[in-house]
């Protein structure tokens, strides 16, 4: 009875120990002393751009610096100055972020959303893998136009042309380059499995399989 018990211990302590190895953040931050000099000039880029401070996926970016920078111009271009503006630029990010449980993506972007404007209830919903109710025209569209691209890999005509009439051919493609975008970060975080910051729990609960 005894060595059962000892087995049962040993059996939940691998267990506890291998979920902390998955968790584990595989490219954490490097400080700012260890890092090369062309690892230093772009992340001090970062720094003093818009965001203000190199975090979320740029972590295990700077390990590829040249790759860091040239996609942290794409994403500041998609996030800060697209066709279809702000308020819809972050709905779109949600919709990235929960369709690949992406925890940092969510973390970052959903207070951002609900600022710019975007309901909580819709936010919620979204969390939750429900299509939100009472949104706007607007977002109603973009919710389409994106889930249909992540769960398709396509866009119907009918959705692909309510999108265009509403934003214009530069509306759709910036709106094409933020999901592509953000499924690019989604990919590399996931990867690494890059922390949610200041310790704090994963926000998203994985789907049912």
């Amino acid at each position: 009875m005894i060595m059962k018990g000892k087995v049962l211990l040993v059996v939940i302590f691998v267990l506890a120990f291998s979920v902390l190895a998955m968790a584990q953040d595989r490219m954490p931050a490097i400080p700012l002393d260890k890092m090369t000099d062309l690892q230093k000039k772009y992340a001090e880029e970062i720094i003093k751009g818009p965001r203000g401070a190199l975090y979320g996926p740029f972590v295990p970016l700077i390990r590829s610096p040249e790759l860091m920078d040239r996609a942290q111009r794409m994403g500041e271009h998609l996030r800060f100055k697209s066709a279809i503006g702000n308020k819809l630029s972050e709905l779109v990010i949600l919709i990235v972020a929960r369709h690949w449980t992406q925890q940092v993506e969510w973390y970052i972007h959903e207070p951002i959303a609900i600022k710019v404007g975007i309901k909580p209830d819709v936010v919620k919903a979204i969390s939750e893998g429900r299509q939100p109710p009472g949104m706007a025209e607007d977002e109603q569209i973009v919710y389409e136009f994106c889930s249909e691209l992540h769960a398709n890999k396509s866009i119907s005509d009918t959705t692909y042309n309510r999108a265009v009439e509403r934003f214009g051919e530069q509306g759709v493609m910036d709106m094409l380059g933020i999901n592509g975008y953000y499924t690019f970060l989604a990919m590399i975080m996931n990867g690494t499995r890059t922390a949610v910051p200041d310790g704090k729990p994963a926000p998203l609960n994985p789907f049912t399989k």
